[in-house]
Formats: structure tokens, C-alpha cells, sequence
């Protein structure tokens, strides 16, 4: 599921995109804003399924190679051990799974199976595979420790398939490593014999409403919150600090004022360990520094409202 760190990184690019177009146009931003996070669980269900398909069309070339007129001995008895694969099988069966795709016409491998082709072959080339096929017999536990594995040193890494990604949606870009842990996650979750559901996109209704919540207070706000920031920064022209910069310590001010039941120190570490992939080399000190004056500053003028101990 998408967590909160991530739904900020998404409220910032879409409040980046509304201020830089200099448009009022709420609803649509917002439209797309969900779109974005939604489009994410497609990414998610998509990368789940490739792994069905991997081994369908390895299933497929063993059948093409016994039917062969001069097959070999071990064309005839090849090694079945990763098409039987029960993770595989679990995947293949999901209902929720196959019934998303299905909904949302996610038929990409089937279109673009050249994708499948290439992991596939990745994957038979990989001493993690040789390995595991060459040993005997292996748990459910070891099964999946192999796919794991696979998907972190084949898949994850795999250039063309994040170039495909990306030319299929161009948010996917920044979804990506989000999307890999959340894989990595859902395999080692999975147990025998047990149907597979797909995870919820959110952990629960709070954090649907958290998006528009807070992309809305701090649209609405900006004005306001950008006076805060050039109060605590007199020696910086507000065109020295980074576009980013500006929109994170916004919404981390936001957060302050606006969002009762979030800790400050929350607020400031979220910020700041976004900035360091989405701003430049210095934003974190710089957005720490700034934060760290007005939340002084909130406190001792008894500005903020936080609900619970601990909270500031």
C-alpha cells in the first residue's frame, strides 16, 4: 500500500504542476492526483503479473521443445521444477489480481511480450537460477527466497523494462522504486496454499483523505505560508530558493497549522528525506534550518494546535 511519505512525493509534483501553470483549476489538478496514485497500483499489479508470464512463456517453450522431431533427452524430460513453481501458481489464480487487470485493459504483455522474453532470458542466464534448479528439492520458504531474489537482481534492475515503464507513463518513473519495495514486500508475505489477494492502495480512508486534504490546504494557502518562509529567511531572495525547496517547506508549514494528529518531528524528518531525492545536494540542510526556526517560532507564539502528547 502507499504510504504517507509517498503521498506527499505525489501532493509536491502536483502542487508544483498547479503553481507552475499558475492555474485555479482545483478539481482537475485533483482528478489527476488521484489518477496518478491509482495509475500506481496499476504499475504494482502489472509487475506482479510478469512473473505469471515468465512462466508461462518458459512452460510454453518446454512444450515446443518435447513436441520437436529430433528432441533431445532432455527436451523430452526437462526440468519443470520453476514453471511448478506454487508462488507462481497463487499469482496466476488471484482473482483480485486477474480481475484488476482485467477492469483497467492492463494487457501489456500480451501486446509487448518481447518484455517477458527478455527477463526470461535474463533469468535462465543468472547463476541464481542454475543454482536453484540444479538443487533437488526446496520448501515454500526457499521458493520464494529464489523469487525474491530474482525479481531484486533480474527484474528490478532490468534498464529496458524501466525504459518501457517510463514511455508507458511518465509518473511511473518516480513510482518505480516505491512499486519494488512494495513487491518484495507482497512476495514475502505470501503463504502456501493460500489464496492471494492483492494489498489495498491505501492503508485506510485517513490516508485517501490525507491526498486531497493536503493538497488543497496548501494551494489554498500558499500565499500565506511563503510570507512564514520569507520571514525566517531575510537574507535569501526568494529566487535563490529552489521551486521544490519552497513547495516542501510550504506543505511542511501546512502540516504544522493544519493537521492537528501529525507530530512536528514527523512533518520535519518527512520533508526532509524527500528533499534529498527530489531537490538539490544542500535542500535538506537548508529546509531543516528554515523549519527548525519557524516551528520556534509556531511554538512560542502558540500558533499550532497539535492533539496528543508527544505531538510537539
Amino acid at each position: 500500500m502507499i504510504n504517507r511519505r509517498h503521498i506527499r512525493v505525489k501532493v509536491m509534483q502536483s502542487v508544483y504542476a498547479l503553481l507552475q501553470a499558475k492555474s485555479d483549476n482545483l478539481n482537475k489538478e485533483e482528478k489527476f492526483l488521484y489518477a496518478s496514485i491509482d495509475k500506481m497500483y496499476d504499475l504494482y499489479a502489472l509487475m506482479l503479473r510478469l512473473f505469471v508470464e515468465v512462466r508461462n512463456m518458459e512452460k510454453k517453450h518446454i512444450e515446443i521443445s518435447q513436441k520437436k522431431f529430433l528432441a533431445t533427452a532432455e527436451e523430452l524430460k526437462p526440468n519443470n521444477k520453476f514453471i511448478n513453481l506454487e508462488i507462481f501458481k497463487l499469482l496466476g489464480e488471484s482473482v483480485s489480481l486477474n480481475t484488476h487487470l482485467d477492469t483497467n485493459n492492463l494487457n501489456y504483455w500480451t501486446l509487448d511480450n518481447e518484455y517477458i522474453h527478455e527477463i526470461l532470458k535474463l533469468t535462465k542466464k543468472s547463476k541464481l537460477y542454475i543454482s536453484f534448479m540444479n538443487a533437488e528439492k526446496s520448501s515454500f520458504q526457499e521458493e520464494k527466497e529464489f523469487i525474491v531474489a530474482l525479481f531484486k537482481e533480474v527484474i528490478a534492475p532490468n534498464e529496458k523494462l524501466a525504459d518501457y515503464f517510463e514511455d508507458k507513463n511518465i509518473s511511473w518513473v518516480d513510482d518505480i522504486p516505491f512499486v519494488n519495495t512494495w513487491i518484495v514486500k507482497t512476495l514475502n508475505q505470501i503463504k502456501p496454499a493460500q489464496a492471494f489477494h492483492l494489498g489495498n492502495l491505501y492503508k485506510d480512508i485517513d490516508d485517501r483523505d490525507f491526498v486531497v486534504d493536503l493538497f488543497r490546504k496548501v494551494v489554498l494557502n500558499h500565499t500565506e505560508f511563503e510570507k512564514e518562509v520569507i520571514d525566517k529567511t531575510p537574507n535569501w531572495d526568494t529566487d535563490r530558493i529552489a521551486d521544490i525547496d519552497m513547495i516542501l517547506i510550504k506543505m511542511a508549514i501546512c502540516e504544522f497549522l493544519k493537521f492537528p494528529s501529525i507530530p512536528t518531528r514527523v512533518t520535519i524528518n518527512e520533508y526532509i528525506e524527500v528533499s534529498k531525492d527530489y531537490s538539490t545536494e544542500k535542500s535538506s540542510f537548508f529546509i531543516n534550518g528554515v523549519l527548525d526556526k519557524i516551528l520556534k517560532d509556531f511554538t512560542t507564539t502558540k500558533r499550532m494546535n497539535k492533539i496528543g502528547r508527544g505531538l510537539l
